[in-house]
């Protein structure tokens, strides 16, 4: 049976506390709000930070203590209850207000209600992906099961070459493993990046070491009963691994969202732009929701960005929305990887871009891209060039543009090219 809730009033109640759950409560306080405020997180940790799980944490390089983003007395000053290693089973609601149950037994009345569930690491659905040496990386958890094997490993197979696969090559590469990476599509970060910034980063790799196998199949993973001691690719390849990492996707954790009788697709729970779900009082933000692309610029159609920055400014918009100032989430996106020496800096999206330029060397790793559609930027994707990557996101973020055919001279700084754009490319 529920504990009772005994505060003195119903509140707001944040389901999920990770980078969307610690920004909405954050911005709930800075906008006055002063309701009293429930965050529930599943894992024991107090909220922190995740980015430098797949780096410089799993080279030793932080303690937990680093990650946190606040002690106990910041969240009691604001008046935030925090609940740790605890999730939502069961959860009502109504127009106005509504009850939710915890694993633990705590009962907890709201009057608001917001959902920053996350997502979480998407299995290796072959025949021995649950063997010993198989990991994937998303809590701290993860990244303490994973950082001392990754020591002990002579041989590496990273199943996925998006951002968190490359990241955790560029780390077992620098520890002295042997690497390999295993990817399904024709080309690193396809989903992501262009194809121009793919082939960079490819050869980037590939000039450190490590092994990359474009367009492989996983069959199953090979073991000895208990641990993993290869991946067998559908022709036939047998890839030596003493040591397994999948990086292939996220899946959103939409079960409340479900309970709630919500809109829920595929991507995630689907959201307005104010961030509201279909019932129009519950908001949903982060790794979770799916919503109206953000960026005036880019390509129509729902949108689900995995960034930290998405996260924080779209749990933003959510906050705004419960405290009753809503204000649409319509922010330039932007995103940064570490690999090892390589830093790829991105902002806006160059999804649907009908024109590239390229200004410096990419074989010498000092180079940018620039995403045109119709005549105006829409991204810049830079590595070793933080001024043309400055100079764009500013840009984006003023609404302004720069001529396709003067960006391609690299002497030229951008920030002097920069002119305002008489169109929006509104989605």
């Amino acid at each position: 049976m529920a504990a009772p809730d005994t505060r003195a009033e119903p509140g707001t109640l944040v389901v999920g506390a990770g980078q969307a759950g610690i920004s909405l409560v954050t911005a709930l306080r800075d906008l006055g709000d002063t309701a009293p405020v429930v965050l529930v997180g599943e894992e024991p940790e107090p909220p922190y930070e995740r980015p430098p799980l797949s780096k410089s944490y799993l080279r030793g390089e932080h303690d937990r203590d680093s990650l946190v983003f606040h002690d106990a007395a910041w969240f009691a000053a604001r008046g935030i209850e925090l609940l740790t290693d605890d999730t939502v089973v069961d959860v009502e609601r109504d127009a106005v207000g509504g009850h939710a149950t915890t694993a633990a037994g705590r009962s907890i009345r709201f009057s608001r209600l917001a959902l920053t569930t996350g997502a979480t690491s998407r299995a290796l659905a072959v025949e021995g992906g649950d063997l010993e040496g198989v990991h994937t990386l998303r809590s701290v958890a993860d990244a303490d099961r994973l950082a001392p094997a990754l020591r002990a490993a002579a041989q590496v197979v990273v199943v996925g070459g998006g951002f968190i696969g490359l990241e955790v090559a560029a780390v077992a590469r620098g520890l002295g493993a042997e690497v390999t990476v295993v990817e399904q599509a024709q080309r690193l970060l396809g989903r992501a990046v262009t194809a121009i910034l793919s082939d960079a980063v490819h050869a980037a790799h590939a000039r450190r070491g490590t092994r990359i196998l474009l367009g492989g199949n996983v069959a199953r993973v090979v073991g000895d009963g208990v641990r993993a001691t290869a991946v067998e690719l559908a022709d036939g390849t047998l890839l030596p691994a003493d040591l397994v990492v999948v990086g292939v996707g996220a899946v959103p954790r939409t079960e409340v969202a479900r309970r709630l009788g919500l809109e829920v697709e595929a991507r995630g729970i689907v959201v307005d732009a104010w961030a509201r779900t279909s019932d129009g009082v519950t908001v949903a933000a982060g790794d979770c929701a799916v919503g109206p692309n953000p960026f005036a610029r880019g390509v129509s159609g729902p949108t689900r960005l995995e960034s930290v920055p998405h996260a924080t400014d779209q749990a933003r918009a959510a906050a705004a929305t419960l405290a009753g100032t809503p204000t649409a989430y319509a922010s330039v996106p932007w995103f940064w990887s570490d690999q090892g020496d390589l830093r790829l800096q991105l902002a806006g999206l160059p999804h649907g871009a009908d024109e590239h330029v390229v200004r410096g060397d990419p074989a010498a790793e000092r180079f940018s891209v620039l995403s045109f559609r119709d005549g105006l930027l829409v991204a810049v994707e830079a590595v070793g060039s933080t001024a043309d990557y400055v100079a764009v996101k500013r840009a984006l973020e003023k609404g302004m543009t720069i001529d396709a055919g003067a960006a391609a001279d690299a002497s030229v700084p951008l920030k002097r090219l920069l002119t305002r754009s008489t169109d929006t490319l509104s989605p």
